[in-house]
């Protein structure tokens, strides 16, 4: 399988955005805010290879090395390379991102162990937050948004306000299925308001191409469509499992990882229970879920 080369964007003067095609597993997206003489980085990459070609870019766009990297959430591909920027920058995320972390460890190898993620040193961020926070790159203000558990516990949206640019993490996958094994749905409804009312004209996704705010009605009927499948389910006795194998997908069975459904279908089941938003589901059991919907095979990091 082929993976086109990432390329940025820049959708205003300063900011850019770097889009790793497809999207799936482990190809997430990252961006930058600079001023020519200061530069902020927003996530970096799963594998040590391509965290050096993020560098790469930033440095070909004639900006320089970031004194600021900011961390969308804890996850491997948006933070696994960390430590390639961490010599000149301070790394900077929410309060339970920096934990869960520092808990996941080297979690990406172990569920991929084929591949070639290079010499990746878990870097956990040097600054952490509990609501919000304001860094200036030059004159341009960039705020840093929890919106509460949502793709994970530790979620940040990062905004900027003048360019009305927002960089969602993974809150929005463009083209791709919502994962929310390790947030909430509830929660994830909830961050689709902060994000709207932000009123950004610029959508750049934790994964897929650059896009606008229509790609948060797209992933609202897609949670809602979980939340309705999952409740029948439920009342109907049956694990998530079958309950995702006997759904149709219909207009979201396009989207890259439709195996997410099981997961997600999982964290819904959840909630109904009453469990705590983001609380811990059994990531091991929700893996092989996917496996099975996936046709047996285990699912495959593109990176």
């Amino acid at each position: 399988m082929t993976i086109a080369e990432p390329y940025l964007v820049q959708p205003a003067p300063g900011v850019y955005a770097y889009i790793q095609p497809d999207g799936g597993w482990c190809l997430n997206n990252a961006g930058f805010v600079t001023d020519g003489g200061r530069t902020l980085l927003v996530d970096t990459a799963a594998t040590e290879r391509r965290a050096l070609a993020l560098r790469d870019a930033v440095v070909a766009a004639g900006a320089p090395l970031p004194r600021t990297v900011v961390n969308t959430h804890h996850h491997g591909d948006h933070t696994y390379g960390n430590a390639v920027f961490a010599s000149g920058a301070l790394i900077l995320a929410h309060e339970n991102a920096r934990a869960e972390q520092l808990a996941a460890g080297h979690q990406l190898e172990a569920i991929w162990p084929a591949t070639d993620f290079g010499a990746v040193e878990i870097t956990a961020p040097d600054l952490t937050y509990g609501d919000r926070v304001t860094v200036h790159v030059g004159g341009t203000e960039v705020r840093v948004l929890h919106p509460g558990a949502a793709h994970t516990i530790g979620d940040s949206i990062v905004w900027l306000p003048r360019q009305r640019v927002v960089f969602t993490g993974d809150l929005v996958f463009a083209g791709g299925t919502p994962f929310l094994a390790m947030g909430s749905l509830a929660g994830s409804l909830r961050a689709l308001e902060v994000l709207r009312g932000l009123d950004a004209e610029t959508v750049v996704p934790g994964h897929g191409p650059l896009t606008d705010p229509s790609a948060y009605e797209d992933t609202e009927r897609y949670l809602r469509y979980v939340a309705e499948l999952a409740r029948q389910g439920r009342e109907q006795g049956l694990t998530p499992l079958e309950t995702a194998r006997r759904a149709d997908l219909g207009e979201f069975a396009a989207w890259r990882e439709s195996e997410r459904l099981v997961a997600n279908v999982h964290r819904a089941y959840a909630e109904l229970a009453g469990e705590p938003e983001g609380g811990p589901l059994d990531i091991l059991g929700v893996l092989r879920d996917m496996t099975v919907m996936n046709g047996g095979t285990p699912i495959l990091c593109h990176a």
